[in-house]
Formats: structure tokens, sequence, C-alpha cells
């Protein structure tokens, strides 16, 4: 018998997020299917303020509230403004700001370099971060990018990019393994890899 269409829908749509297969999608939208009506319309409203109620912070470029002029932690004074840790995406921040071993400010990059896929520094927010740094002052920056291939070649062209204005540059210490993400990794190891952060192009 052929899956009516709003089901096969719904199961198109949840394959399309990453992590959820066929079989999961298809379990998903049954559910929803026999789900009492408020819950459906609940998941439906979310996803819709979801789009249209979370923008991007004009300053870092991390998600806020529609509204705001910065996000929370660009308007929050008791930051030090003198410390911006760069990292991919906004998920990256989450992980960070559930440590709480971090102070300093952020700047989202929103991705990280990627020849296969076409991505290159001018689709990454570089130039509004070397902005941020000439009109602030700012004493260290910390490259925060993932440890793997994608986010050490990122980090490198930053650094080249940052040389030239005399700051200090780190990056987190390689506690955190090769190929794993920041939103992955468990509080201790982020903890270690910000206190042991090592300076770039010392060896």
């Amino acid at each position: 018998m052929p899956t009516p269409k709003p089901i096969q829908d719904v199961i198109n749509a949840f394959s399309r997020l990453p992590g959820i297969g066929p079989k999961t999608a298809g379990r998903l939208a049954f559910f929803l299917l026999s789900a009492p009506d408020e819950l459906a319309q609940d998941l439906a409203n979310s996803i819709i303020a979801l789009k249209t109620e979370v923008v991007t912070c004009p300053v870092c470029f991390n998600i806020m509230g529609r509204g705001q002029t910065s996000c929370d932690i660009c308007q929050d004074e008791h930051r030090d403004r003198s410390l911006i840790c760069v990292v991919e995406d906004a998920m990256d921040v989450l992980a960070l700001e559930r440590v709480g071993a971090y102070q300093g400010l952020y700047h989202v990059l929103q991705g990280v370099l990627s020849p296969i896929e076409g991505i290159s520094p001018q689709d990454l927010r570089i130039e509004e971060l070397l902005k941020r740094l000439q009109e602030n002052e700012v004493r260290e920056v910390i490259i925060a990018t993932n440890p793997s291939m994608e986010g050490d070649a990122t980090a490198m062209y930053l650094q080249q990019r940052l040389q030239p204005l005399g700051l200090r540059i780190t990056r987190l210490a390689r506690g955190l393994p090769v190929g794993s993400d920041l939103e992955y990794a468990d509080p201790t190891t982020l903890v270690r890899a910000l206190s042991g952060r090592q300076e770039m192009g010392v060896s």
C-alpha cells in the first residue's frame, strides 16, 4: 500500500535532517500522526519561530533574538573585551559557554574553509573579524576551530591574516580528539583545552 502523500512528505522532510535516516523519519512521522494535535501544533509553531525570531548578531555573528541590537554576550559589560575566541558556528559558542571557563567575547566564522565544498575565505566572516580587531583594543585571539583537516586549514589561514596585526594568537590545546567537534567535547576536556591553549607559530 502506498504511503499517503502528507505522511511521505513529513518522512522526506525529517530524512533531510542530520542524523535521521528513513526508518527514524518514518517513526517520527507516524508518532506525530497519532500524537495530540497540540503537540504537532507546538512543534510547527516552534519551527516557524526558530526561522523567524532567531537572527544573527551583527557584531560577532552568534545567534540572538530578533529585535536585539547585539547578542547577550556582546552586550555583557562583565566580559573581557580584550579577548576574542574564534569558532566555527553557534553550537561551539554554546559548548564553551556551558563550561563557564571562558569570559571573553566570540567571533563566529559560520563555517570553515573547504575547497571540496567550494567554501573560500570570502564565504566566512573573516573580513568582519579583521575589522573588529582593527577597531577594538584586543590583546589575544583564540582560534577554536575544530581539530579536523578543514579546521586546521582555517586556523592556519587565520594565523597568516592576523599576524600582521601584532596580536597574541593562540589555539586550543590538543586535549581535543582529532576529528571531533567542540560541541561534543565533555566540560573537563574543554576546560583543559582552553587553559592549555598554545601560541600559534611558536614551536
